[in-house]
């Protein structure tokens, strides 16, 4: 959420800021709601001054112990016209009492329709941002890794899986319905031990591993920024009014929400491991074969809370883009970085990398991973703050990352470690987790 105060001041920008993300937000109504919000409020807090005041004035002009009353007296004043005192401001209060409800009642809808707006502005994009429509103008940075070439026909991920008995996804739509699927044996292990490998390399790195809530209150994914925009996309629990997280990322960056933590306490670095639970309404195409885009998937997420310096955060965004990449380079995988344009950020992100893992069977890059700098946006929804040096209370500053996503990370690293025969070869990385594994072949051909 953006700062009322810096929208005001700058209205063109964050109207600009909206066009250029493509989210639909109507600023103007936002000032001319904010208007009434503050006129209102300048109002009530003056009759409410007012009834406070004479309220204690009623109370001390009718005890005769009081210095009011004494004074009263001392100025020659009669025992009865202090009581006629007494009953006029009484009768003075009568009549402002219901002015104070009447707009406390007209108050309450305009301050809904307030908080409402303000969910709908996104924040700007920041200038190192490309300019553009959709993900198909987000700006390469750079390759890295050798693309394997075969002296066979390859085969994918899903063939593969059937074949060696590792991916069942029949069985998984059986079950769960689309886009689902199952793991089995050294698929599983596959699996687990990419998750393993990076979550030991993050520990190794600093970061907290934690164990968190995947089903959480709604507050939590507004606080987040997940809703309302990314409301379609969540499952909902509404008897209990909980949703199932998409990424470790909400949990994470709200733990210390409604809080204000000392400088000395950043930056906070958290890592988890957690399943993710996506809808993904609306995919359709490639997208959707086999195990790419999927409804239930595992994921090592890493999370900065930071100081209120921009500088900062810049320097962590690099620094979680770097973590992942390690992890990729550990494992053996091609793979590029691209700056995402504006017209693919989301609400709060000012910037955005994404990894892009080269997959065979896709014939291109597909997303591994996504690197996200926000600033205040979301601490300020989630009341995440911080005392500084001088005792000022500021906004914390979030970033997040995926460390690792499984089993999408899986399409790669099948594909393109597989033998003419059929038959996987564990990365080195990963055979520490799988007991000294080096390759994954049917076991009842």
């Amino acid at each position: 959420m953006l700062d009322i105060k810096f929208i005001r001041e700058n209205v063109e920008l964050v109207k600009k800021g909206a066009i250029d993300k493509h989210i639909k937000c109507d600023v103007d109504r936002l000032i001319e709601v904010d208007k009434k919000r503050r006129a209102l409020q300048v109002e009530l807090e003056a009759l409410r001054t007012q009834v406070k005041e004479n309220g204690q004035k009623v109370g001390l002009l009718r005890n005769p112990k009081s210095d009011w009353y004494k004074r009263a007296v001392a100025e020659g004043k009669s025992a009865d016209e202090i009581k006629a005192e007494a009953e006029q401001v009484q009768a003075h209060l009568a009549d402002i009492k219901p002015i104070v409800k009447k707009l406390e009642e007209e108050e309450g809808p305009i301050l809904d329709e307030f908080d409402q707006l303000m969910l709908t502005v996104p924040q700007p994009a920041a200038a190192e941002a490309p300019l553009g429509k959709d993900d198909t103008e987000n700006i390469e940075l750079r390759k890295v890794g050798e693309i394997r070439k075969f002296d066979f026909e390859p085969k994918d991920h899903v063939t593969l899986g059937k074949e060696l008995g590792i991916i069942d996804i029949e069985r998984g739509v059986k079950l769960g319905g689309s886009r689902n699927y199952i793991l089995r044996g050294d698929g599983a292990l596959l699996h687990q031990a990419v998750l393993r490998l990076a979550l030991d390399m993050m520990v190794e790195r600093g970061f907290e591993p934690m164990a968190v809530p995947v089903l959480v209150k709604e507050e939590v994914m507004y606080g987040t920024g997940y809703f309302p925009g990314g409301r379609d996309q969540a499952y909902l629990c509404e008897r209990d009014n909980l949703s199932l997280v998409g990424t470790a990322e909400v949990p994470l960056t709200a733990y210390h929400s409604d809080e204000i933590l000392t400088e000395a306490d950043l930056p906070i670095k958290f890592c988890a491991t957690s399943t993710c639970f996506r809808r993904e309404a609306g995919a359709a195409g490639k997208d959707t074969y086999g195990l790419y885009r999927i409804h239930l998937f595992d994921k090592v997420e890493q999370v900065i809370i930071c100081k209120n310096d921009m500088e900062e955060s810049i320097r962590f965004h690099h620094e979680i883009l770097q973590n992942s990449e390690d992890v990729l380079q550990a494992i053996g995988l091609p793979y590029r970085v691209v700056n995402v344009c504006t017209g693919d950020l989301g609400m709060g992100q000012v910037q955005k990398f994404d990894i892009e893992t080269w997959m065979p069977s896709r014939e291109s890059f597909g997303e591994t991973h996504s690197a996200s700098r926000f600033y205040e946006f979301q601490a300020r929804r989630l009341k995440l703050r911080y005392r500084d040096g001088s005792k000022k209370v500021r906004i914390c500053h979030t970033l997040n990352n995926t460390v690792i996503a499984s089993p999408r990370v899986l399409i790669p690293i099948l594909e393109l470690n597989q033998n003419a025969d059929g038959s996987i070869t564990v990365p080195e990385a990963l055979r520490p987790y799988m007991n000294g594994r080096e390759r994954i072949e049917r076991k009842n051909p």
